[in-house]
């Protein structure tokens, strides 16, 4: 009895939910009212950013105008303020100013009360940063610079460490593997992950700039693409954490940190070739090649047959057991 209703207690526990009551608006709205909002969401649909929405600033400094756009536009005297990085901003106001001759957005945002002012959007953007993790963290990982300095030494640390490899005769993804599927699989992820990526960015920039302003990690409320791309990080994730658990299971420790730090080598030049490289068409190609080499590969040389008749573990061919030494005909 006492289970059932512990049971019953945690079972009403799950499906019991929150109610928020955002609250009646009243239909008759003055005229002025109604347009604005109206204004707001077309603004919003097609920037991805309103009113009252966060930014951090990741440039070393962003200057903004004290006064209002108009006097700046007829070229009256005028005073500014700077914000620094990491400062944090809000989008206090949006107004469109169609006589100036730059840029006819401008977006007013403020640090705290005393600390406000007006730029433009073609200055603002490039100098911040949306204040979610996630934003941040796509923002970080989709900088070219960044991509090309963690390329060099990628392929730096990559060659070293498969020289050392060769020399101990050590296992590494590929060229010397072990007899589990799991390793090649988390690179194809990656591989994978990183081409619909690029694609996404290619082909529908706008429903990514939309997921990089408003992000989550949850598949099931973001467009089919999108979710796609979700699906495949979470399944990195769940991946990684197998490959790392049947690599401790199979090789000594010594080993299994050489070969799960040859595997990351890997993986990172996967990511930041496949991420370049799809941008110009050439990924595509490149990502069939790939995917082709590391199936064929690992299931012609890297595929265990045969098990063990003394321990029971698998062994790529017929002969003496690596693990209990036992002759195996």
């Amino acid at each position: 009895m006492k289970r059932f209703l512990f049971t019953a207690i945690t079972l009403l526990t799950m499906l019991c939910s929150c109610y928020h009551d955002r609250g009646k608006q009243h239909d008759a709205l003055p005229a002025n009212d109604v347009e604005r909002r109206l204004d707001s969401i077309s603004f919003e649909s097609n920037h991805h950013y309103s009113i009252n929405y966060n930014f951090v600033v990741k440039t070393d400094s962003l200057v903004l105008l004290r006064q209002q756009p108009e006097e700046y536009v007829n070229n009256m005297f005028t005073d500014s303020v700077s914000v620094f990085r990491h400062d944090r901003l809000v989008v206090a106001d949006i107004r469109i100013i169609p006589d100036d001759p730059i840029d006819s957005i401008w977006v007013q945002v403020a640090r705290d009360q005393e600390t406000f002012g007006w730029t433009h959007e073609s200055e603002l953007l490039p100098c911040v940063v949306p204040s979610d993790p996630i934003s941040q963290f796509i923002s970080t990982f989709s900088d070219m610079h960044l991509l090309i300095f963690l390329l060099i030494i990628s392929i730096i640390s990559i060659t070293y460490l498969m020289r050392t490899i060769f020399r101990r005769n050590a296992k590494i993804v590929h060229f010397n593997d072990i007899p589990t599927f799991y390793p090649t699989l988390l690179a194809m992820i990656i591989a994978s992950a990183a081409t619909f990526y690029a694609s996404i960015q290619l082909f529908a920039p706008e429903v990514w700039r939309h997921f990089y302003y408003h992000p989550t990690l949850n598949p099931f409320t973001v467009p089919p693409l999108l979710s796609i791309f979700l699906v495949s990080v979470w399944s990195l994730l769940i991946v990684g954490l197998a490959t790392v658990d049947i690599v401790r299971r199979m090789l000594p420790l010594g080993e299994c940190v050489l070969y799960l730090c040859g595997l990351l080598g890997i993986c990172a030049i996967n990511y930041i070739v496949f991420s370049i490289s799809t941008l110009y068409y050439v990924g595509y190609v490149l990502y069939a090649a790939y995917m082709y080499f590391a199936v064929t590969n690992y299931l012609h040389r890297y595929h265990p047959h045969y098990i063990c008749g003394n321990c029971g573990k698998v062994m790529l061919r017929k002969g003496r057991c690596p693990s209990c030494g036992v002759m195996n005909e």
